[in-house]
């Protein structure tokens, strides 16, 4: 009996761990035009990462600042179960929650109006891995974001 409220409470423990991680916003944002560097835990991608498995490419502008980030936001908006949490000039964060276990997922867009590059970050708040999760979200935003380029 008591191994297994032992038991009980070290799982309530945990949960609630990650509950709390997965509602807290970690630190962002872009500094000197760098994201914050991932974590060393397989469950993110960048444009800026140093670690080949986790690097993405930038996207290239679709057309002037403005209608780069009104393209950016419909895809993440056509990608689903998101909420655009800050919104600047040259900065875009967004939070995608995962379908069944309800995961926060943090992905920016940082607009290099110089190089004409958006760059970009995902990485899940809870967790060590998340099965390759950011980098599809990576490949099917990529994707539509360049489709709807080209047809406009």
């Amino acid at each position: 009996m008591k191994i297994g409220l032992g038991i009980l409470a070290v799982v309530l423990i945990v949960v609630l761990v990650m509950v709390s991680k997965n509602m807290k916003t970690p630190e962002l944002g872009v500094e000197n035009g760098l994201f914050k560097p991932l974590s060393s835990k397989p469950n993110g991608v960048s444009s800026q990462a140093k670690d080949e498995s986790k690097l993405v490419e930038p996207l290239l502008f679709s057309g002037n600042l403005e209608e780069t980030k009104k393209l950016l936001k419909e895809v993440c908006q056509s990608y689903g179960d998101v909420k655009i949490v800050k919104e600047e000039t040259y900065y875009i964060h967004v939070v995608f929650t995962t379908g069944t276990m309800k995961y926060n997922d943090d992905v920016e867009f940082y607009l290099d109006e110089k190089n004409q590059l958006v760059h970009y970050r995902s990485e899940s708040r809870v967790g060590y891995s998340d099965m390759g999760l950011n980098r599809e979200r990576y490949d099917a935003l990529s994707l539509s974001y360049n489709q709807l380029k080209e047809a406009n």
